[in-house]
């Protein structure tokens, strides 16, 4: 019997012993699947790892799994592969940082792997699940771009209105052909995403909603510049400022919306952390509705009241974040002429925060569904929005330990309740 076929029989072994049928799974599963002793050699070797790397199935039985795996990281992962056998325990590895592979032809590629282990009459063996994600980091790779590309415009934009009247015609020329570019590549990302289902549905939604929140602004911003286009003399100045406000407004509506998503990104990929430290809630609160009060419709207005303490311990930051949230919400789902009522109240244990609106309210109906991401309630379909800042709301608080609810009738408005566990330290 050859060293190759000894290696595979404590597989078939355990297979004829215990009756256990996983050949059709194994066989035809989407994902790579390697099975290794406790060596590290390897004893099974599905067709898609065949496909992942290159490498018929009679190459590798009987390798170590660092034939898989970059020259670089061999020696750590051998000794990591020695701490695994010691304590043995199923895991995932990659999730929030980088792993790489390596191809037969000696090209490497960025994986994530999942980790079980077995034992069959005394020998422990491990199963190695592995997932290519070239497309994905390809794909927050251009995410990233278009970030980077609206950043840029939005610092042009800026530097449009300090030197309108010398600059205008060349300025708004290259302006044009920026945006023009960036709604190609607005395309060419909707594509991309759609072709590559197997990300899952959150790459789906994606692309439907961004198509549909960035052509408005997109709009807007291709229209306003070539009116400004037009307007070449002194006598227009107002008319040209009133589209370059139009412009920098649509712009940053769109550069909101890839925040929503890298915040999203972040907070998934377990990046972002609290960060308590003592603060004053009524200094906080009162700052806070002053940054926001140019959100306001005609006629609206933010009545606030705080009771208790005033200073507490918490993420500046992340409330920060938690609290523009909610009152922009209310201002844009409120009609104008009306109150946007915000509290504050700190008690020797707790910390309680309300927002309440008179806007169109939510429906029981929808009201189970408010912090799903992408989520948006059937009467504000038409309003814009991500559909996730409730859902990036609700993660925050999970990180300060916090919890949300609410009351909310259709036509009546609706009435956030944020309460905290007071802290006193870390």
């Amino acid at each position: 019997m050859d060293k190759k076929t000894e290696i595979e029989n404590p597989k078939r072994e355990h297979l004829d012993d215990g009756g256990y049928k996983y050949e059709a799974f194994f066989s035809y599963a989407t994902i790579g699947i390697v099975v290794a002793n406790a060596k590290g050699e390897i004893i099974d070797f599905n067709k898609y790892a065949e496909t992942q790397f290159g490498y018929e199935k009679n190459e590798v039985l009987g390798k170590t799994v660092e034939i898989l795996l970059p020259g670089s990281i061999h020696d750590r992962h051998v000794k990591h592969r020695h701490q695994f056998n010691k304590a043995p325990q199923n895991r995932s590895m990659g999730a929030g940082r980088d792993l790489h592979a390596r191809k037969k032809d000696g090209t490497d590629f960025p994986v994530e792997v999942s980790l079980s282990h077995y034992n069959v009459r005394n020998e422990s063996y491990v199963i190695a699940f592995i997932i290519d994600i070239s497309i994905r980091k390809s794909n927050e790779k251009l995410v990233l771009e278009q970030k980077s590309a609206l950043e840029k415009i939005t610092t042009e934009v800026q530097i449009l209105n300090t030197e309108l009247e010398q600059k205008v015609q060349e300025r708004t020329m290259m302006l044009k052909e920026t945006l023009a570019e960036l709604e190609k590549s607005r395309e060419e990302l909707s594509e991309t995403l759609e072709k590559e289902k197997e990300l899952g549905d959150l790459k789906s939604r994606f692309v439907t909603m961004a198509s549909h929140e960035f052509r408005t602004p997109l709009s807007t911003i291709l229209t306003s510049l070539s009116l400004i286009g037009k307007y070449i003399t002194t006598e227009d100045q107002d008319k040209r400022m009133k589209h370059i406000v139009r412009s920098k407004e649509a712009v940053s509506n769109m550069k909101n919306i890839l925040e929503d998503f890298l915040s999203l990104g972040k907070l998934e990929e377990g990046k972002i952390h609290a960060q308590f430290a003592l603060m004053n809630l009524k200094e906080f609160f009162e700052t806070t509705i002053e940054d926001v009060n140019s959100l306001l419709k005609i006629g609206q207005h933010i009545s606030y009241l705080h009771e208790g303490d005033t200073t507490i311990y918490l993420d500046n930051n992340l409330l920060k974040n938690i609290i523009i949230n909610l009152i922009s919400n209310a201002i844009k789902f409120s009609p104008e002429h009306s109150t946007i009522f915000v509290s504050s109240y700190v008690t020797e244990n707790h910390i309680k925060i309300t927002v309440k609106d008179q806007g169109i309210g939510i429906s029981e109906e929808d009201l189970q569904h408010l912090f799903e991401r992408f989520f948006r309630a059937k009467n504000a379909q038409n309003i814009q929005g991500t559909g996730l800042g409730l859902h990036i709301i609700s993660k925050y608080l999970e990180l300060l330990d916090g919890t949300i609810n609410l009351n909310s009738e259709l036509g009546k408005g609706t009435e956030f309740f944020i309460d905290f566990e007071r802290k006193y330290s870390i």
